[in-house]
């Protein structure tokens, strides 16, 4: 019988900045347990989730600002560079790009230079010309990417978003784990806890599987 790792999902966008300030957190989670991290694109609707510019009230304005404001602090404690929006971005090439690096085996470089470089304003996400000279730095193919993006990299895109909002996804960071969602870095100790029972069960059925199978008269 092999074992298989229990698995947290995890949700993100690159344009999110509360998903940039958490991720190395969540990264850290796997270093400290025996988890597969499963990363999976959302690309936020920002009409959706903070109404259009136009249509914005001055009570989502001051909600937006102090968002920024907030995710800076965290980032500032973290050492890492945010800088503020330079205006509303889809985020789907990055999103689409995050499924091309996994399928190519270099997701980890993108993941981490594509949060870093955004957020310097090294990189325009929604740019074609831009995403595919990253690619390319990372060692893969730039044309490859644009193909992609042409093909079936906007159908598996959707593909992976209507599956999360089937699963209950609304925003990043989304973490599940053990079918139960956690929305935000917020709720790490949370999803810690969770894996630490699953875990400590594990253990105790493994323990009490030996117990049966190494005692007298076992078949």
């Amino acid at each position: 019988m092999t074992n298989t790792l229990p698995s947290l999902i995890v949700y993100t966008d690159y344009k999110s900045p509360y998903a940039f300030v958490a991720d190395a957190a969540i990264r850290a989670i796997a270093l400290q347990y025996p988890i597969h991290l499963d990363w999976r694109p959302y690309t936020l609707r920002i009409e959706e989730f903070m109404g259009t510019v136009e249509a914005r009230t001055v009570h989502n304005w001051r909600k937006v600002r102090y968002g920024y404001m907030d995710a800076r602090r965290i980032a500032n404690r973290q050492g890492l560079i945010m800088k503020g929006p330079r205006h509303i971005y889809s985020g789907k090439l990055s999103s689409i790009g995050m499924l091309f690096a996994q399928d190519h085996g270099f997701f980890e470089a993108y993941h981490a230079t594509t949060f870093e470089r955004f957020w310097r304003h090294d990189l325009d996400i929604d740019s074609h010309e831009e995403m595919g000279r990253h690619i390319e730095a990372l060692g893969a193919s730039g044309a490859d990417f644009e193909r992609f993006v042409q093909s079936d990299g906007a159908v598996r895109l959707q593909r992976v978003t209507d599956e999360a909002e089937t699963l209950g996804v609304f925003g990043v960071p989304m973490m599940i784990f053990d079918e139960q969602l956690y929305w935000g870095g917020d709720r790490l100790a949370m999803v810690r806890e969770a894996i630490e029972q699953t875990l400590s069960a594990s253990a105790d059925a493994l323990r009490q599987n030996r117990l049966r199978t190494e005692s007298p008269g076992a078949a």
